[in-house]
């Protein structure tokens, strides 16, 4: 594996530069503490890429389990309960891939899944706009909407604006000049801006951004505080339906989401290599477990972080694993750094996001394939609204 060492490093830096803000992002989204996006980050990095069988598959927080994570905190009651499910499906991913269900992705309609995909896309964008706005309170009725300068933080609007400037220019125009545009992400570029910001204008009465809109993870001073920041399940949930439902609801979406990933990273790697599906199911549930053991959110092999190991010349594993430990090295070394981070930068990259799940061309694409297609997609896309 070390042979490669050459290739996956420079790799795995790329990776790390790309999962970074989409932990700290899909965090957001998901209305959970935004170290617990990192924390599943390094655990998909170093746990599930030591164990999966995917030469250059990345596991991490997925943005198509948001929705799904966002509305089970809220109704199982608080965070620990819900790092819970994390761990049951974590045990339910196993249970899969004893069974050798690695082909349980085949028995889905395929108008089901992109309509959960878009569905799931649909809810991120919705969620983000309040940060993007860097929104103080809500308009209490349309008139307010004329007011809207009251209720909006100048500076997270402006940084938001940039931020989405940054990413559209980066990946249609900059990224198809030159490799070293495919090298260093869009993301990363703008979560660099979006810290120069804040600090350039933290003390301006018209473009500070005070600290409810910035990036908040702890920052320890001993190794013990270190250790005080990660949260364990509270086991005594676990004879709750909801918890379960919950587990199994996120099992099969996550392993949904993890076959559906490797089966499109596996067709673009350059090398054919093919991933045993039952041992990614095995992967990502231990994974999981780990994860919700220590306060994390529940983990995917996920395709952006995938594609870019493959665009920036990963060859083993070595590459996700060491990506996982730069993660860590992160909230170790530069925890002050990452509280700089306007959150309205997040909700830009986290809408770019949203929109390729959710881009009008799959609604069009999915009309044009008949109304055997169509239906099932709509209703699915309907229903995660209102889940």
């Amino acid at each position: 594996m070390f042979k490669t060492l050459k290739q996956d490093l420079p790799a795995s830096i790329v990776v790390f530069f790309v999962a970074l803000p989409l932990c700290l992002g899909i965090a957001l989204a998901s209305g959970a503490p935004l170290f617990s996006g990192l924390i599943a980050g390094i655990v998909g990095g170093i746990i599930v890429g030591a164990l999966s069988g995917s030469k250059i598959g990345v596991s991490g927080p997925a943005a198509g389990l948001a929705a799904i994570v966002l509305t089970a905190i809220t109704e199982l009651g608080g965070f620990e309960i819900f790092l819970v499910s994390v761990v049951l499906a974590g045990v339910i991913q196993i249970l899969f891939g004893v069974l050798k269900m690695g082909i349980i992705a085949y028995y889905f309609p395929s108008s089901v899944i992109k309509g959960m995909l878009t569905g799931i896309g649909i809810i991120i964008i919705i969620k983000q706009i309040p940060h993007f706005f860097g929104l103080v309170k809500m308009p209490n009725n349309f008139s307010d909407i004329f007011n809207i300068g009251e209720y909006i933080l100048e500076g997270s609007l402006l940084i938001g604006v940039i931020s989405l400037g940054i990413l559209l220019v980066w990946s249609n125009v900059l990224a198809k000049k030159a490799k070293i545009f495919t090298v260093i992400q869009g993301p990363l570029v703008a979560v660099v801006v979006g810290i120069i910001f804040y600090v350039l204008f933290k003390d301006n009465s018209v473009l500070g951004i005070d600290a409810t809109h910035l990036v908040s993870v702890p920052v320890p001073d001993s190794f013990d505080a270190f250790k005080s920041q990660f949260n364990s399940p509270d086991f005594s949930a676990i004879t709750s339906a909801a918890v379960w439902v919950t587990a199994f609801t996120m099992a099969l979406v996550a392993s949904l989401e993890t076959l559906l990933c490797v089966e499109a990273t596996d067709k673009i790697d350059p090398n054919k290599n093919v991933t045993p599906t039952n041992r990614e199911l095995l992967a990502q549930g231990a994974g999981n477990i780990v994860s919700g053991m220590i306060g994390g959110l529940p983990i995917t092999q996920v395709i952006v972080r995938s594609s870019a190991n493959i665009q920036s010349g990963g060859r083993s594993k070595l590459s996700a694993i060491i990506h996982g430990l730069f993660l860590l090295l992160s909230v170790i070394v530069i925890p002050n750094l990452l509280n700089k981070i306007p959150l309205s930068v997040l909700a830009a990259v986290l809408l770019i996001v949203g929109y390729k799940l959710a881009k009008p061309s799959v609604f069009k694409a999915m009309w044009s394939a008949g109304w055997r297609q169509f239906i099932p997609f709509i209703v699915t896309v309907v229903i995660l609204q209102y889940l």
